[in-house]
């Protein structure tokens, strides 16, 4: 494990935290192994019940890191297949993991970031902190969390929010069901936490854990196709000519002609 994530264990809490400030904790390859890790660790881990998922700086996840995509965008398909691939993985092994996993939002959450608050079960954050699912304004694809979206809250809103690229603030995310509850920013570390021990004192973990197994079998094969043509979408999409113009307009500070 890198330090671009961070791990510890207090009362049967387990932390996992994007440290990656300085870039707005940006998934490139390096982060998005690491935390694979740290969830696999933690989920053996059998000190832990509930699992935290929070970020270091201001910014909870800014997406991909675009630098590192704009260096794929001159491989094959095959290797762009494997990164889109690696992403999938990650995603998956956070939604379908038998402990709970709690996503705490003190910064914003963009495009892959806010994929990353899609499949976890519960998340809080503060009154400020924007949400988002952009891809589209770069000319890429927001394949694979159009999978996790669309089972969350429902076809016509997913529409909406992936093909309009909008941003939205924590209380609109919160009346779409995308996230939780919005806490005021002194109170965002209490509301987890207190939620997180609530779970722990006052429910079964086996119950807990059946239950999140139960509800991820339902569509699981229908699910797990659809991941595996939302990768191919991801990859393919990344040598499009309006990928390669938006990801350096984006670089370069300046605004893409579509």
């Amino acid at each position: 494990m890198t330090n671009a994530v961070l791990t510890r264990v207090e009362n049967r809490i387990g932390f996992i935290k994007l440290n990656r400030p300085e870039k707005r904790n940006a998934l490139g390859p390096e982060l998005i192994s690491s935390l694979h890790q740290a969830f696999k660790e933690m989920d053996q881990n059998s000190e832990v019940k509930v699992i935290v998922l929070e970020a270091e700086g201001k910014a909870f996840c800014a997406g991909a890191d675009l630098a590192y995509l704009q260096e794929l965008q001159g491989n094959s398909y095959s290797k762009n297949l494997e990164d889109s691939l690696h992403l999938k993985d990650l995603l998956t092994l956070i939604y379908n993991m038998p402990k709970v996993v709690i996503a705490k939002v003190q910064g914003h959450a963009l495009a892959g970031g806010c994929g990353l608050v899609t499949v976890c079960d519960f998340a809080f954050s503060v009154p400020n902190a924007l949400f988002g699912y952009t891809e589209v304004r770069i000319g890429f694809v927001p394949a694979l969390v159009s999978v996790f979206l669309s089972e969350q809250i429902g076809i016509a809103k997913t529409q909406e929010l992936l093909l309009s690229g909008e941003l939205i603030s924590a209380a609109k995310a919160a009346e779409l069901g995308l996230i939780t509850e919005v806490c005021h920013d002194e109170f965002l570390e209490k509301g987890v936490m207190d939620f997180a021990t609530k779970l722990i004192a006052q429910n079964s973990g086996f119950s807990m854990s059946a239950t999140k197994t139960l509800l991820r079998s339902l569509n699981r094969d229908a699910r797990e196709k659809s991941l595996l043509h939302a990768s191919e979408v991801n990859a393919k999409s990344r040598s499009h000519e309006d990928c390669i113009k938006g990801i350096s307009a984006f670089l370069n500070k300046t605004n893409p002609s579509w």
